[in-house]
């Protein structure tokens, strides 16, 4: 475990105890952790088995089950590569591929710089720009794998 122990804050924890009793209130109060968070802290997810009197084994098969939630802090420039029918067709597996090769790190992983992590999404309602990716909110369109190391090179930049 890190020195720095994660700790439910007082809000994060009265919705916890709020949601206690309800039915399926494990994945509203992982939404919720990762919400406050940004992934799912070892810590925390430990807490929150133990005030749901869930064990920890069902917490974590829940978290790996579902694609949204994260185990890992994502990098300062979070890469959503979208995979939706038009994007995947038009050669969204490649760029995923080459993201990954340049980077070091499969989906869902975050460089140990914690510069960047990736993400494949299902669609970002940018058909017309497919293969497009979203980089903490802009939108790149009409990519190639080629496109990967300019990319990189102008968020590596920005620092």
């Amino acid at each position: 475990m890190s020195k720095n122990l994660e700790t439910m804050t007082p809000e994060l924890r009265a919705f916890v105890e709020e949601w206690k009793a309800k039915p399926g209130n494990l994945i509203m109060v992982l939404h919720r952790v990762q919400q406050t968070y940004g992934y799912i802290p070892r810590e925390i997810a430990i807490e929150t088995s133990e005030i749901l009197d869930v064990p920890l084994a069902k917490v974590y098969g829940v978290i790996t089950f579902y694609n949204f939630f994260r185990l890992q802090k994502a990098g300062k420039y979070n890469i959503q590569v979208c995979l939706g029918t038009a994007c995947y067709l038009r050669g969204g597996d490649d760029i995923i591929k080459e993201f990954e090769r340049q980077l070091g790190v499969g989906v869902n992983a975050t460089t140990p710089d914690g510069l960047f992590s990736i993400e494949a999404v299902r669609c970002i309602g940018c058909c017309g720009l497919a293969p497009a990716i979203v980089i903490n909110g802009e939108v790149h369109g009409k990519l190639a794998a080629s496109d990967v190391t300019r990319i990189l090179n102008i968020y590596r930049e920005r620092g």
